[in-house]
């Protein structure tokens, strides 16, 4: 088949029946009828270019027999699925005019295939004259492997259009016969589950007008038993910060979709005439194992001209060492103990503004708090940390206010609401209604003051509850959507305003990570808890979509704040090497010894944190789930860092040899122990005997047999450096 470079067609002779791109050993094949919506022929693993003759008889292969007593022929489901093929499932557009015009059909006016050596795209603009709609679908396969899709509609009638629903699917095979996705809580985020496909739709919805500590963040649908390591495997994202939903789908008829899109809330999305909604980006993937997968994603984030370049600074945040007493000498004293271990940026957290004493008063009111740092003593704290050579950081709510603020009284309008009540407190506070143009410049105004007086380079971006009966004021109707948007575009204009400016997605910790929201955001903070058992799970899980150089990963206290439970200060911090590493202790009431080794910590992290933020993740569950592998390995093989860790005693002790997968099975390596520490270990009850000496195996060994690992206690690990020596 020729490439259609950049071609455009005008009328449907002019476009191919089908067309395949292909893309890091991803394929997708796409019909292209000349009356309906493109329908996804094949999407998975790439069996080679295909001339227009395979490609026919590629979709004539997939096409079933029609055994179902349905319809009286084919029921194509394409990328946007429409009832008129027959198709009873869910539907992609749900929609009226007054009650009219709910049903639409779809026919492609124009289609344009761009395709190169690494992927390509395929937009189809399409119309309904009868419902006076036109749609543009755009199907994305990235350089990474990962399919990028969108949908717009547009109401060309002269009359108003209510959007209900806009959501775009993707076929997967019949072996595909398991799905998996992530839930959990505040301080116990992503959480895997699993669960067979069966006959229906298993629903994950959104509602809490954030990502949320519950979303499943990638839903998965692969081979019973895919794992780390092996199994086909498909997984979508929604790429939205507000309410959405993912769907996998079984029908009787043999279809298994997985779908996605936003939430609408009711009346949300009502166009007029010549107005256009677009839905959320969704990014999909194929791969073999879930490390392959979770590696593309890994890819796609890293090849953005914006994705953080520098090596990721050491960050100290003082909130769980003064919570909300903010104190100008303690505080100066918390910066000289974060520079006598090394910190490289340094992070003043809530409670530095207003009347903010306390969480009940304060939000929305950003200028400088008089009572605690009037008279130029917060500058006196800003310029001491600089002095000390690190970066100065600022805590921000700037979406959230307090009833009881300077703003609120002035402006009780501007809060989110259901007409004639306010919404039920979280946190004893509101959320500012965005949407509201007075108020998007009043906190626009206030933010960017501040952040100019005190030459601010890093932001935590917080945003700490749910958003319940959001309404505008102004409008009368929900505005999640629209308060989503906002926020975007508050973020959009304060980081041009401050270039260079870094933000971090903070959400009751890790309950806004979503691929929108790292288009404007440099890291994410993945849990408010920090206790280092959960962040195994959590970082684990996190590393399903995103790089670790993205993650926010601290060192806390030995009693951690969220759960009570103590861990040595080597499994702490070995949790978080494997993250944009930072700490949240009160370094103050360390001793002398504690602090020693936290900067010995902090300086094997800066040794390798370009190897751990560059290189390929890889994950295993090994001795029934009780010892955890995870790693990082050099894209060329030439060096990898692996962390084991023992979560139980398994029923046999000590654990079994442990291979390290990753590396090129042909090349030699040197194995050695890693980390502080490790001279000291030498007790032959604990570690093997290679532990001294260290090892030179060939990458196929090291894959095949592995190596024998020391005999830990639980919540303990233990870091194993392997590099390449011919």
């Amino acid at each position: 088949m020729p490439k259609l470079e950049g071609s455009s067609a005008r009328t449907a002779s002019d476009w191919p029946p089908a067309v395949q791109l292909a893309a890091a050993g991803v394929s997708v094949v796409l019909a292209l009828p000349q009356d309906a919506l493109p329908v996804v022929v094949h999407w998975g693993a790439d069996p080679g270019p295909l001339d227009d003759a395979g490609l026919a008889d590629l979709e004539a292969a997939a096409s079933p027999a029609l055994a179902t007593n349905g319809v009286d022929g084919q029921v194509p489901v394409a990328i946007l699925p429409e009832a008129w093929t027959g198709w009873t499932g869910t539907p992609g557009l749900e929609g009226h005019r007054a009650g009219t015009a709910w049903a639409p059909r779809f026919r492609p006016v124009d289609v344009t295939v761009r395709r190169d050596d690494a992927g390509g795209a395929v937009t189809t603009t399409a119309v309904d004259d009868d419902a006076a709609l036109r749609l543009v679908l755009e199907t994305e396969l990235l350089p990474s492997g990962l399919l990028r899709l969108r949908a717009a509609v547009t109401n060309l009638g002269d009359e108003s259009y209510v959007v209900d629903a806009l959501r775009l699917a993707l076929p997967v095979p019949t072996s595909a016969d398991e799905i998996m996705d992530l839930a959990g809580r505040w301080a116990k985020e992503r959480v895997p589950q699993r669960r067979a496909m069966t006959v229906g739709t298993h629903l994950r919805e959104g509602r809490h007008g954030r990502t949320g500590a519950d979303a499943a963040t990638i839903l998965l649908a692969g081979e019973p038993g895919f794992d780390f390591d092996r199994g086909e495997v498909w997984g979508l994202h929604v790429a939205f910060s507000g309410n959405h939903q993912v769907t996998a789908e079984r029908t009787f008829d043999g279809h298994r979709l997985l779908s996605g899109g936003e939430l609408l809330l009711p009346g949300e999305i009502e166009l007029a005439p010549g107005e256009t909604y677009s839905s959320p980006r969704l990014f999909a993937g194929h791969a073999v194992g879930l490390d392959a997968l979770a590696g593309r994603f890994h890819t796609h984030l890293r090849s953005r001209p914006h994705h953080p370049r520098t090596a990721r600074p050491v960050t100290m945040n003082v909130w769980e060492a003064v919570y909300f007493d903010h104190d100008l000498a303690r505080l100066t004293e918390l910066a000289d103990r974060a520079a006598e271990v090394g910190v490289e940026r340094y992070v003043l957290d809530d409670g530095w503004f207003g009347s903010r004493r306390d969480d009940s008063s304060g939000l929305g009111d950003w200028h400088v708090a008089e009572d605690v740092w009037g008279d130029g003593r917060l500058k006196e704290l800003v310029e001491h940390v600089r002095g000390l050579g690190m970066e100065f950081g600022l805590w921000f709510e700037p979406e959230m206010v307090n009833v009881r603020s300077q703003v609120a009284a002035a402006h009780p309008e501007w809060i989110l609401q259901v007409p004639g009540r306010l919404p039920v407190e979280a946190r004893r506070q509101q959320v500012l209604d965005l949407t509201h143009p007075d108020a998007f410049d009043h906190v626009l105004t206030s933010v960017s003051a501040v952040l100019a007086e005190l030459s601010v380079d890093f932001v935590k971006w917080d945003h700490n509850r749910d958003l319940v009966d959001a309404g505008s004021t102004r409008t009368g109707r929900a505005a999640v959507h629209e308060q989503t948007l906002a926020a975007y575009r508050l973020m959009d204009a304060i980081r041009a305003a401050h270039p260079g400016l870094e933000i971090e997605s903070c959400s009751s910790g890790g309950a806004r990570v979503d691929l929108e929201v790292l288009e404007r955001t440099d890291r994410v903070w993945a849990s408010d808890c920090i206790d280092a058992r959960e962040r195994q799970q959590i970082q684990r899980w996190t590393a399903q979509l995103l790089p670790p150089e993205l993650v926010g990963s601290h060192v806390g206290a030995d009693r951690a704040h969220t759960t009570g439970r103590r861990h040595d200060l080597s499994f702490r911090a070995a949790t978080a090497l494997f993250g944009h590493f930072g700490i949240e202790w009160d370094l103050s009431a360390a001793d002398p010894a504690e602090r020693a080794e936290l900067r010995a910590w902090v300086e094997y992290y800066q040794e390798v944190r370009d190897l751990v933020h560059t290189g390929t993740t890889v994950r295993r569950s090994l001795e029934s789930g009780d010892v955890w592998l995870h790693g990082a390995v050099r894209p060329d093989r030439s060096e990898a860092l692996f962390a084991v860790t023992v979560n139980e005693r398994h029923v046999t002790w000590p654990p079994g040899r442990v291979r390290l997968p990753g590396l090129d099975r042909d090349r030699t390596y040197r194995v050695r122990p890693s980390g502080p520490g490790v001279a000291g270990q030498t007790s032959p009850r604990v570690y093997p005997a290679w532990w001294q000496s260290g090892l030179w195996l060939s990458g196929a060994a090291l894959a095949d047999a592995g190596v024998s690992v020391p005999a830990l206690d639980p919540d303990h690990s233990a870091l194993i450096h392997v590099e390449a020596v011919r």
